[in-house]
């Protein structure tokens, strides 16, 4: 046939040499390491990134964020700490109790294993007084008399003389404040003041009105209104207010199990001894009970639109003092992922450092070294194809008016783009080619070298 791309040209007509042999090694060496390259390069895959628009911002679809934190409150008590949830909207959902609270004392340490206020009610859910007692009162004097009024200087005198103090520290406009011991004898139950004269120990009550007496409230630290705090030999016992129910029983009996009226004269002294060597190791210029934290964690499901949830100071049965309210925090963990994600469906590749971008704020510390002060943390979320969101986040301390109390703020902004992770391999024809190219190109490359030799 006249089409013959490969001719031959008969052996009897060529003859072999020592630097063709050299040139044909050379020749075979640089392919070998030519393919060994460009097949390491077809099986590796790059890994893309590519923005496009989030396709799953449906203002019209049920779709939701979870967030899950795990934040510690590192002065502020577990009563006083409410955490709300706003959306762009104007919508204010109390969220409290779907947030477990474990209380932790001044150096940071868990009072106990077990949560509390899982299920925290409103006050007025609760029942505030039993059957046997229907009138309450704010003090334990029998007579009716009106507890003692006092100032700084007074305060330290009856601190000094008297072995048990029973002091309310309020502020003079709340309505219910002003009613605070005014009630005689007379308007007490039988069994309240029976109860009462069990207790034979002197127990002055006093007041302390923080409008007036505000720097002998700050010293004392008193953060909300009313406190009622008992002292025993000039110091605050446990370290706490009153918690308890304000009736003339609960009272009592509080007083008789703080003071373990009925405890052996042993276990006393040993009592008495274990606390002198407690004090004589510990810094009195920081009492640890009067900073106790909270811990916080929880999950929230939020509106797949700009919102903020924060955690403020708030109780139901107080009026906090803006002044003393220090919203310093820790926090350990914190995440958002759609609500509706499939963890076994999740097969979308993920660059190496893809975790760090999801759960920035993990181990950060943010202290607030002045009054009215807490931080602000301004959180954009940017959706992938990873079933979680990157984080882009910054903290901005704000200040507030001393009349408003400071809060810890998380808002929370959805970024328009969306970024879509994907892995690129080569096709193999692709591949093929290539491996033509390398044979026939070294081929005709080296055999250049040949006539040169």
């Amino acid at each position: 046939s006249k089409l013959d791309m490969y001719r031959k040209v008969p052996v009897d007509l060529v003859e072999g040499s020592k630097q063709g042999s050299i040139i044909s090694w050379l020749a075979i060496f640089v392919m070998t390491y030519l393919f060994y390259k460009e097949t390491i390069n077809f099986l590796t895959t790059k890994l893309s990134s590519e923005l496009t628009l989030d396709q799953r911002q449906n203002p019209f679809e049920n779709d939701f964020i979870k967030a899950t934190f795990n934040i510690t409150m590192m002065d502020l008590k577990c009563d006083y700490i409410q955490v709300d949830v706003v959306s762009v909207l104007g919508n204010n959902q109390n969220v409290t109790k779907f947030v477990k609270k474990i209380p932790l004392d001044g150096n940071g340490v868990l009072n106990n294993m077990a949560a509390r206020n899982m299920h925290q009610k409103d006050v007025e859910d609760v029942v505030l007084h039993d059957a046997a007692v229907s009138k309450t009162i704010e003090h334990l004097h029998e007579s009716g008399e009106e507890a003692i009024w006092l100032d700084t200087k007074t305060f330290q005198y009856a601190v000094k003389e008297n072995d048990l103090l029973f002091v309310d520290f309020f502020a003079s406009w709340q309505v219910f404040s002003r009613y605070m011991f005014h009630k005689g004898a007379d308007e007490y139950g039988e069994q309240e003041l029976k109860e009462a004269e069990k207790l034979d120990v002197p127990v002055v009550i006093a007041k302390v009105d923080c409008v007036e007496q505000g720097s002998l409230c700050q010293a004392h630290n008193i953060r909300a209104y009313p406190t009622l705090r008992l002292f025993v030999n000039g110091e605050p016992f446990g370290g706490g207010e009153y918690q308890g129910r304000r009736t003339v029983l609960d009272m009592v009996h509080a007083i008789e199990k703080h003071l373990d009226l009925e405890m052996p004269l042993e276990e006393k002294h040993w009592i008495e001894a274990f606390e002198r060597t407690r004090k004589h190791y510990q810094d009195i210029s920081w009492d640890p009970n009067e900073h106790p934290g909270c811990q916080l964690s929880g999950s929230l499901l939020l509106n797949r639109v700009p919102g903020n949830f924060y955690i403020q100071a708030h109780s139901p049965a107080h009026d906090l003092a803006p002044a003393m309210t220090n919203c310093s925090h820790e926090i350990h963990f914190l995440s958002f992922v759609p609500a509706n994600r499939d963890d076994k469906k999740n097969s979308a590749p993920l660059p190496p450092n893809f975790l760090q971008t999801t759960t920035p704020m993990n181990g950060n510390v943010y202290i607030t070294h002045a009054l009215h002060q807490a931080y602000h943390h301004y959180i954009k979320l940017i959706s992938t194809n990873g079933n979680s969101f990157q984080v882009l986040q910054s903290s901005q301390l704000a200040s507030y008016q001393e009349e408003n109390t400071p809060e810890a703020k998380f808002l929370i902004d959805l970024s328009p783009i969306a970024v879509k992770y994907e892995r690129i391999s080569r096709p193999w024809y692709d591949y093929v080619t290539s491996l033509m190219a390398i044979i026939g190109g070294t081929f005709t490359v080296v055999g250049f070298l040949e006539p040169v030799m």
